[in-house]
């Protein structure tokens, strides 16, 4: 009788994020995986650049996680807009939307987006930063109010959703990743899970 050869289980998949966008990008992959908000503190510490911070975020929030999960692969990412070396983040509110706005209109920013992939069990970690220039159209007020009033985009670093109206905020986009700029590097993501041991084209080896 010839045994049954079972494939192993591919290992336990984490998002360090409940950002929505973070989400729905990661199932493009396929991959079954769950999101859980990390407890992370994402002051900047001083003199700190945003290449620096958004890299050492997605990294802390990756490790946060798999400290309770250390045979899970845990994704951490995180994004900073790099406006002349200073880090602006989520606006939270309309009005501080408004002035993020009205601070890039048009001039040209570096979204800083970092990406980590742990695995503690066996120590892997890796961290990469995926850098995204945007060019920002001359934006009039009213503009500014039309957009904000459309999206309320007050959870995303910079105040524009590139992935839908915010588009007509720019005039030109640079990234070696199109989904960078979204929140999450799919391209870089991939390369990092198949070098923990999960490729999303053969999840059960």
């Amino acid at each position: 009788m010839v045994p049954t050869i079972h494939e192993p289980a591919p290992p336990r998949l984490i998002l360090a994020s409940t950002s929505r966008y973070r989400r729905e990008l990661l199932e493009r992959l396929r991959l079954p995986f769950e999101a859980r908000a990390p407890a992370v503190d994402e002051t900047p510490l001083p003199g700190e650049t945003p290449a620096a911070l958004a890299e050492r975020l997605a990294l802390a929030k990756a490790q946060a996680l798999a400290f309770h999960a250390p045979d899970a692969i845990v994704i951490g990412a995180d994004q900073v807009a790099d406006v002349d070396g200073v880090a602006v983040g989520k606006p939270g509110d309309h009005a501080r939307a408004a002035a993020q706005l009205r601070a890039m209109s048009g001039r040209t920013i570096v979204f800083q987006t970092g990406v980590a992939v742990v695995r503690a069990a066996n120590g892997f970690a890796q961290v990469a930063r995926v850098p995204v220039t945007v060019r920002f159209r001359a934006l009039s007020d009213e503009e500014i109010e039309s957009y904000l009033r459309a999206e309320q985009p007050y959870d995303c670093a910079g105040s524009a959703k590139c992935e839908t109206l915010g588009i007509a905020l720019l005039d030109a986009i640079e990234s070696d990743d199109p989904t960078a700029l979204v929140g999450l590097p799919l391209i870089r993501t991939s390369a990092m899970l198949r070098a923990a041991g999960l490729d999303p084209l053969r999840p059960a080896r």
